[in-house]
């Protein structure tokens, strides 16, 4: 699998938020996942999703520090440059 990419977060975000009608349109990355109406159990099931989907594993510790989609794109795609070297 590719690098993990703004595209693919948002396909995720929207897959999880279908139901409460999540409006990605413009610009989300900045803002707080309160504001998005995206709660804690949907940032633990976002996590879940990317652990799955990029096999890489994120401790609590970092999922406690997501507090907005930026704050994840940055955490994963900083992991798995990592995990190239």
């Amino acid at each position: 699998m590719s690098g993990f990419t703004v595209p693919a977060l948002k396909d995720i975000m929207l897959g999880i938020a279908e139901e409460i009608g999540l409006d990605l349109e413009g610009e989300f990355l900045d803002k707080p996942f309160t504001d998005l109406a995206f709660d804690s159990l949907a940032v633990l099931e976002l996590v879940t999703h990317i652990q799955q989907d990029y096999h890489l594993a994120i401790p609590d510790g970092a999922v406690a520090d997501f507090t907005t989609p930026r704050d994840v794109l940055d955490y994963v795609t900083g992991q798995l440059h990592e995990s190239v070297r």
